[in-house]
């Protein structure tokens, strides 16, 4: 039914390079990822040689040095990258956008040494990361985490369990918040553990009520011996670099919102210039424009949120709260847009037939992924009025 394909979002890209970078992204998604999205949901199909090709083509490291085989973009550019893959299927550009996550501890507080070892295996070299952070009782308040690591001689035994972990279980490598020391934030150290690790086991994967490509797992590490050599940062650093991770990842997480609203949008116009009521179309009718032009305006304004705070980030400014921001707003967005869209699309919104109600149920999860919303609104009313009386 509907006659009506979508334009490409015209963007503002700072280079002629970054401009080529964004149509060789296109031409992949019209070729490797859209044809089979929707399929390979459905199926639970995760699309790991997708994933290759994004590494094989240089997409995987694209915030980060080309020293040591990233792309050297700003975050700018990478966000816009991340928007336009999490549009075609949100399982590949979020899956990126963790990948991504996965590497930030490396690449900003590992030493030369362990940035040269491991680095350009993870940013180009076809292996694929995950972020443990959180367990099944800590999530939001992530600084009371009870896995251990516990010294022994030149290696650490890492003993506990991480929960809803994307890509748990088959990811390459995982970058591990531990309990080193005493409660609190100051107690925790960072490390990076190889996926094949001795006594590092996963879980059946969640049954979620969306991203079903993307396998969320707990993951168990019973004695997983990790070499001090793997130990990123200093001891009891690690919850510093885990908020600094977030606050990028946070972004991430904004631009995929995005990218899944822009989607909705563009099928619910599809469909509302493509169906016939009382001898029109569909879009002729004020109630219908409206709500249009409302999800319309919503995605332009959460696109320009997220590339303000990126635009700080790129040139080194403070931007923490800025992300926060990005986070709560895309997200918001995207639940108000994609929920629109099947309103729009009336009962055929409402089937499988269309995409919209798979963009509705992935739009749920990004309001909680990566520090719920409700977390977001702390970090913004901190930086407005300080931190709350007890």
């Amino acid at each position: 039914m509907p006659d009506r394909a979508p334009q490409p979002v015209e963007r503002q890209l700072p280079t002629e390079e970054s401009r080529d970078l964004l149509a060789l992204v296109r031409d992949m998604i019209q070729r490797e990822i859209a044809p089979r999205a929707a399929a390979e949901e459905d199926a639970g199909h995760f699309p790991r040689e997708v994933f290759a090709l994004l590494s094989e083509s240089g997409l995987l490291g694209l915030p980060y040095d080309a020293e040591h085989g990233g792309g050297d973009q700003p975050y700018e550019v990478y966000l816009q990258v991340l928007e336009e893959l999490a549009a075609a299927r949100l399982t590949v550009g979020l899956g990126v956008s963790v990948h991504s996550l996965a590497c930030h501890a490396l690449a900003g507080y590992g030493t030369k040494e362990q940035q040269a070892a491991h680095l350009p295996a993870m940013l180009g070299g076809g292996l694929l990361g995950a972020y443990c952070l959180s367990e099944p009782a800590s999530g939001s308040d992530a600084a009371s985490l009870r896995t251990k690591a516990v010294r022994d001689g030149d290696d650490w035994v890492v003993t506990g369990t991480k929960a809803w972990i994307t890509h748990g279980g088959i990811a390459d490598f995982y970058t591990v918040l531990a309990r080193t020391g005493e409660e609190g934030p100051r107690g925790i150290t960072a490390f990076l553990v190889p996926g094949d690790a001795e006594g590092l086991n996963a879980a059946a994967p969640e049954k979620k009520m969306g991203m079903k490509g993307s396998p969320t797992a707990q993951l168990n590490f019973d004695g997983v011996r990790v070499p001090d050599a793997r130990r990123i940062g200093e001891e009891g650093q690690g919850f510093a670099i885990a908020l600094s991770a977030l606050d990028s990842g946070r972004l991430g997480i904004a631009a995929c919102a995005i990218g899944v609203a822009q989607a909705a949008l563009d099928e619910a116009v599809s469909y509302a210039t493509g169906r016939q009521q009382f001898g029109r179309p569909i879009s002729d009718f004020q109630g219908l424009r409206f709500m249009l032009a409302d999800m319309a305006t919503q995605i332009e304004a959460g696109r320009s949120l997220y590339l303000a705070a990126a635009r700080l980030r790129d040139a080194g400014r403070p931007f923490s709260r800025e992300a926060a921001m990005a986070k709560l707003f895309c997200t918001d967005a995207a639940m108000r847009v994609t929920t629109d869209a099947v309103q729009v699309l009336g009962g055929y919104g409402y089937t499988l037939d269309f995409p919209v109600e798979r963009f509705m149920r992935e739009a749920k999860v990004l309001q909680i992924v990566e520090g719920t919303n409700q977390i977001q609104r702390m970090v913004i009313a901190r930086r407005l009025v300080g931190p709350e009386t007890r």
